[in-house]
């Protein structure tokens, strides 16, 4: 890691911005846009309002212990302030069933939760019965609960942690068998994705999908704004792959590390892209606020136009 860290900070001189924002385009591309949040994270937030236009779906990433009282009470709070939230149920560190209806059964009874992204999660070992999603939904618990809506993950630069050699079977093969699950839920579905920094690549993706006979929405995973330093070190730990190196592109020099990375290139390429096919099946925006919740907001309300303003300034 050390030393794709230190080729990473290999930088070249600044290319002056491609795109100017805010457009027509790339608003309407950031309508109805997500956001991800933690309990830790949602603590700072003062007043959600101030940020997040009214109904925004807020999903909350369930970190490795995390306590599960903790996860429910950002969801209370979330959902009293008119937010659709959508927790993380990770596969891996949920013990059993009965933990998992428990799970379930706190969301709903606190915080009125109807939504969830099922993910194999984290961790390496599970710590009880399940080791991924697709466990989760054979369960059969999602549908019995009345949940209107499962989001599942996608990989749009492949995941190394199921595919080991660099392809992309076992995550193919496993978007297949959800792709199947969609059409027996009564829940609507979508895959929600691993964030990357390149459009061409993500366009060539999505596409790919398609002629597999996949034709789950994609809510595509963006970084929001944030230090480049910050941004690489998620990056690395997340797996991002290829994309990597058009944050090479965003610094002049190793002294101007300070330069925040913004996603505005990588946004309008697929908003223009969209606004030109209009049946592209990416149909969302899902935001990792990885500079802080505050700042991607922000930057979604400079670039979003009208339907991207706070709830409060409504």
């Amino acid at each position: 890691m050390k030393e794709m860290l230190m080729s990473l900070l290999n930088f070249r001189r600044k290319e002056a911005p491609a795109f100017e924002l805010p457009t027509p385009e790339v608003a309407a591309f950031l309508q109805d846009y997500s956001i991800e949040v933690m309990p830790r994270t949602a603590e700072k937030v003062e007043d959600f309002r101030d940020l997040l236009p009214e109904g925004t779906r807020v999903y909350i990433a369930h970190i490795d212990g995390t306590p599960i009282e903790d996860m429910v009470a950002t969801a209370a709070r979330l959902n009293a302030d008119g937010y659709k939230v959508m927790p993380h149920f990770p596969a891996r560190i949920i013990k059993d069933r009965a933990t998992l209806e428990n799970w379930i059964a706190m969301y709903q009874g606190e915080a009125d939760v109807k939504q969830g992204l099922l993910l194999a999660g984290g961790v390496t070992t599970p710590h009880g019965d399940f080791s991924d999603s697709m466990q989760l939904m054979d369960t059969g618990l999602f549908d019995k609960h009345g949940f209107e809506r499962l989001h599942i993950a996608g990989h749009p630069e492949g995941n190394r942690d199921i595919d080991t050699d660099g392809t992309r079977l076992r995550v193919d093969d496993a978007l297949r068998w959800k792709q199947g699950f969609s059409e027996r839920t009564d829940a609507k579905m979508a895959i929600a994705t691993q964030f990357a920094f390149e459009a061409q690549p993500i366009i060539e993706w999505a596409e790919s999908l398609k002629h597999a006979g996949i034709d789950l929405p994609i809510h595509i995973g963006i970084a929001g704004p944030a230090k480049l330093q910050t941004l690489i070190k998620f990056a690395i730990a997340c797996g991002v792959g290829p994309s990597l190196k058009v944050l090479q592109k965003r610094a002049m020099d190793v002294t101007k590390l300070l330069w925040p990375y913004e996603p505005t290139d990588v946004i309008t390429e697929l908003a223009a892209h969209k606004a030109a096919n209009p049946d592209f099946n990416i149909t969302h925006v899902h935001f990792f606020p990885l500079g802080g919740i505050k700042t991607n907001a922000n930057w979604a309300i400079e670039n979003g136009g009208p339907a991207a303003q706070p709830a409060n300034s409504v």
